[in-house]
């Protein structure tokens, strides 16, 4: 992991945020807040970005660059767009990291430590904690609809050949 050369600038890492649609809301004031509880970092390949059965705090928003999602060895998914988010199930639920995540070449990402939302006066704390909810009620949504289609789709097929 190293730091980011791209983004030095305060004021350049935040217009480049606002281009994350689960940001996009915030206003340029609330980005800078939401930047004291935020990095971002840049990952060489294959270097590990989040390590399944850990716990934490953090969410990651993908910048530029791939992730690869893995389960018990199995890749399940390869994230590739400005704004895709991983680790929000284990930030949801509090259980530990369902799987791991590696970084599939130079990988930047905008890493939150929810916990540290707490810390905000109340109308800040209550609106970050809001905003971020409802994007990951929003990924998760579409992540369950994608699974229902999916078995839906497995289902008709193991039909069809019985």
């Amino acid at each position: 992991m190293t730091e980011n050369g791209f983004l030095n600038d305060n004021q350049e890492t935040i217009q480049y945020l606002k281009k994350i649609p689960a940001l996009e809301c915030f206003s340029e004031r609330d980005l800078e807040t939401f930047m004291r509880f935020s990095e971002v970092k840049t990952y060489k390949e294959n270097t590990i970005i989040i390590e399944e059965n850990t716990l934490d705090d953090r969410v990651f928003y993908l910048i530029t660059g791939k992730a690869k999602v893995i389960k018990n060895g199995r890749e399940l998914i390869i994230l590739r767009r400005t704004g895709d988010v991983f680790g929000e199930i284990g930030v949801v639920t509090g259980i530990a990291r369902s799987a791991s995540v590696y970084a599939a070449g130079p990988t930047t990402c905008l890493i939150v430590r929810t916990s540290q939302i707490d810390n905000l006066n109340e109308e800040n704390r209550l609106t970050f904690k809001y905003v971020l909810y409802r994007g990951f009620a929003e990924i998760l949504a579409n992540r369950l609809k994608k699974t229902t289609e999916e078995l839906m789709d497995a289902k008709m097929e193991l039909s069809k050949s019985k």
